[in-house]
């Protein structure tokens, strides 16, 4: 689950601001799941990187799905994810071509 830190900032700040009956566990991150491998292999293309993937063997305790179920942030919150990865890829490799 990738989110972009504003959007997980505003999360935070909306469970921060919301009144006493909403209590957790409340999910907040990115329901668009997708794997390291595939986000490696975004950044190599949006960088026109040289990089090359190495595949290594998950480590045991490693879960195999990283997607939050973000409902109770909906409805309790009134808050979701607005970045899309694309967009705070763009965004992130921008800054540290700037400071690079």
């Amino acid at each position: 689950s990738f989110c972009y830190i504003s959007d997980l900032i505003e999360g935070l700040i909306a469970l921060m601001d919301s009144n006493d009956s909403v209590t957790g566990p409340i999910n907040l991150g990115n329901p668009h799941e997708m794997s390291i491998k595939d986000l490696a292999e975004k950044i190599i293309l949006m960088t026109d990187s040289k990089s090359v993937v190495e595949q290594k063997s998950l480590p045991c305790d490693d879960p195999t799905q990283r997607c939050p179920d973000i409902g109770r942030a909906k409805d309790q919150l009134g808050w979701n994810p607005s970045i899309a990865l694309d967009d705070g890829l763009k965004k992130t490799i921008s800054y540290f071509k700037s400071i690079l």
